[in-house]
């Protein structure tokens, strides 16, 4: 998506970075440049709204979904066995996705 018009941020890398300025995990310089960018560009204003949205209400509906004890208990056991080098964090989901409960609808 583009508008057309050149600006100093393409559209491209303002889209393909888009969930990092709505997350705030980018650099205070790259928000200031996206703003502006935003300021300038309407169809990447309408974007980013529309995504914001989805972010809020995907939050609202799904977000005080609680994680069974027994996973977090796992997932946190494996943190410490990575933390003490006692498990290579390449093969540490292994067991962890293998047996997490299926989603419930």
């Amino acid at each position: 998506m583009s508008c057309g018009e050149p600006h100093e941020t393409d559209c491209s890398e303002v889209l393909d970075h888009l969930y990092e300025f709505l997350d705030h995990e980018m650099p205070d310089s790259d928000c200031t440049k996206f703003e502006v960018h935003f300021e300038e560009c309407s169809p990447c204003l309408e974007k980013y709204g529309l995504e914001q949205a989805v972010k809020k209400l995907v939050k609202r509906c799904c977000g005080s979904d609680d994680v069974p004890v027994d996973l977090r208990a796992k997932v946190m056991g494996r943190i410490e066995l990575i933390r003490a080098g006692q498990l290579a964090p390449e093969h540490a989901d292994e067991d962890v996705t293998a047996s997490a409960p299926a989603p419930q609808e």
